[in-house]
């Protein structure tokens, strides 16, 4: 009985150390955190339909141990999430930081002095905290006026190429853009709808895979 005792503790010895090297060697999640508005927090759409999820999906069906997490806020300005950005890196810790804020900052019709000074600060924010920045460029329709309009589409590039970060030009290329893109927009001809999704996601994507670890 006793050499029957030993024997079980050994193999729960054995077996509970290989499972801790199985645990050591299984890889932590890339952590990205994408702080945006209503176009990250699935304004009108069903959950978990929007571009960040489907992103999301991608890397769980490639079993890719990248987690995304989506701190987007409807309504929310380049003001606002620079105020959140910092207990949001404490809390999270993340590798990546997407921003995808300034469609509210022209909407309100903000100073774009304003909307890049915020942008320049999330983004050394995200630097000083250890995390790569992804800035996602917005564009505004032509009737805000040809300067203010052009300046706007201007200033994430400008932020992008004085920081030295990743840059989706446009997160509605292919949808705002299109002849009549009507089809792919909710009734507020504001917001995309389910169907615009994947064209977002698969804008996100060539500018965000170079952001990760290589497999």
């Amino acid at each position: 009985m006793k050499r029957r005792h030993c024997n079980a503790l050994l193999c729960a010895i054995l077996v509970g150390g290989a499972f801790q090297t199985a645990l050591a060697q299984t890889p932590a999640a890339t952590k990205v955190l994408v702080i945006g508005d209503s176009l990250s927090a699935e304004y009108g759409l069903r959950r978990s339909s929007g571009w960040i999820q489907l992103l999301q999906n991608h890397f769980d069906r490639e079993k890719r141990p990248v987690r995304l997490i989506n701190a987007g806020i409807s309504g929310d300005t380049t003001s606002g999430g620079r105020s959140r950005l910092p207990a949001l890196l404490k809390q999270h810790q993340p590798a990546v930081v997407v921003i995808e804020l300034g469609a509210n900052d022209a909407l309100r019709g903000l100073p774009l002095t304003m909307t890049r000074d915020n942008l320049t600060s999330m983004v050394k924010a995200s630097k000083d905290a250890g995390a790569k920045v992804l800035i996602v460029g917005m564009q505004v329709p032509p009737n805000y006026g040809g300067q203010y309009t052009r300046d706007f589409q201007a200033l994430f590039k400008q932020v992008a190429d004085a920081e030295k970060t990743a840059l989706v030009p446009f997160l509605l290329k292919g949808v705002a853009d299109q002849p009549d893109p009507t089809s792919l927009f909710q009734e507020d001809r504001i917001h995309p709808n389910e169907a615009a999704q994947p064209t977002l996601a698969a804008n996100v994507w060539p500018a965000l895979l170079p952001l990760l670890p290589k497999r």
